[in-house]
């Protein structure tokens, strides 16, 4: 894949809630419109708090072959080869060269038992889950099938915890965590206990790999999220889009510029979004 040294941009799309349907995950309306963007060699990359093995195998319906973000920014895979060198401090895993930002799962859930006796019976792992009730408690608070439900826990480097308690509690489950080390996301169904990392920095880091590669100054990025973990990515964004939810608020930006806000929702808001920022991009 090529970048046009005319208009060069690269597009960076949250999942759950903003490319797929955040109850079914159906990307159906959005089809067409992926189709031109591949046309026009706009590479679509997926950021998002998924692992690997759920992107990986997401591309191949998609039929997306660009690089992806997973784990909030935890780690960027780029397809060997895409670039016409490997960048430094990768690794290779499947076919892919992987550049990882933070610690391991296992860090993160031995921080997570060494200081949370204050709240037990306020939240629950995603390990948790699967060492009582097996796969299927993550099927019963996802909606996912077993085979999803699998490669969504298959995680390397943060820990989802399904929030139980009340709001006041969280924050000071936040607080604790955060005093010894952790990072907490909040995304559209579950925090996220993991390193320093963000989909914002994960953005900038793999852009200036694009600008390297093919020797470009500049860049323009367009952002589109609908939850909290998607506000670094938005904020730093050369444009930024906020899908409309059904189950929670939308982000609150402090940009005020080159941002758009979906009437529909979902994949239906994506498509009525993108479209217009095409045009304009365009023009």
């Amino acid at each position: 894949m090529s970048l046009s040294p005319i208009s060069p941009a690269l597009i960076f799309t949250d999942l759950d809630g903003s490319l797929l349907d955040h109850d079914c995950y159906s990307f159906e309306p959005v089809i067409p419109l992926l189709e031109t963007l591949e046309s026009k060699q706009v590479p679509v990359i997926p950021i998002t708090s998924k692992t690997f093995a759920e992107v990986e195998q997401l591309r191949g319906r998609l039929n997306n072959h660009h690089p992806f973000i997973i784990e909030n920014g935890a780690a960027i895979a780029i397809p060997k080869d895409y670039f016409l060198s490997m960048p430094e401090d990768c690794h290779k895993k499947s076919g892919f060269w992987v550049i990882s930002n933070s610690r391991s799962r296992q860090h993160w859930n031995r921080l997570l038992e060494e200081n949370t006796q204050d709240f037990i019976g306020e939240f629950e792992t995603f390990t948790q889950i699967v060492s009582t009730i097996g796969i299927k408690g993550i099927q019963d608070i996802t909606g996912l099938g077993f085979e999803q439900a699998q490669l969504s826990n298959q995680r390397d480097f943060s820990e989802p915890v399904h929030w139980l308690g009340s709001e006041h509690r969280k924050q000071e489950f936040i607080n604790k965590l955060s005093a010894v080390g952790a990072t907490l996301l909040q995304g559209g169904r579950f925090l996220s206990v993991g390193d320093k990392v963000d989909k914002g920095s994960a953005l900038v880091q793999l852009t200036k790999h694009y600008q390297q590669q093919y020797s470009l100054s500049n860049i323009h990025t367009l952002a589109i999220g609908d939850s909290g973990n998607d506000i670094n990515m938005l904020e730093v964004a050369s444009s930024a889009i906020i899908i409309r939810s059904k189950t929670h608020p939308a982000p609150t930006l402090t940009r005020k510029s080159d941002l758009l806000t979906s009437n529909a929702y979902g994949p239906e808001g994506w498509a009525e979004t993108v479209s217009l920022w095409l045009k304009n991009f365009q023009e």
